[in-house]
């Protein structure tokens, strides 16, 4: 058998959608939704700094943490680079719950 005769055509899952849509805006249907997280906030190159030294971490061990090089917190720290996304949100997580990503990645919390 193949995947189209397995699976309804595009026009009939198109047209279930459309009345799917008409139905949720008529009030008739329910459907799922999602709120998505906004992006994490962007960090100047003093606040990498202050969060480092508020954990009273040395670079090498705050690289650690992060699963990053020593010299990627270097060129946070100095300006020259910014962090990633995923890594400005592990630096969000960080600075508000520091004991949470210390006991998952296993150092004593400061």
């Amino acid at each position: 058998m193949s995947n189209s005769s397995k699976r309804a055509s595009l026009f009939a899952r198109l047209k279930a959608g459309l009345e799917e849509g008409i139905q949720f805006a008529q009030g008739e249907l329910n459907l799922r939704t999602t709120v998505l997280p906004g992006r994490p906030p962007p960090l100047a190159a003093q606040e990498v700094v202050h969060l480092r030294q508020q954990l009273n971490m040395s670079q090498g061990v705050f690289a650690k943490m992060l699963n990053v090089s020593p010299k990627t917190v270097q060129s946070w720290e100095q300006g020259e680079r910014k962090p990633s996304q995923a890594a400005l949100r592990l630096l969000q997580i960080l600075g508000t719950r520091p004991e949470v990503v210390c006991q998952i990645v296993g150092v004593r919390s400061a």
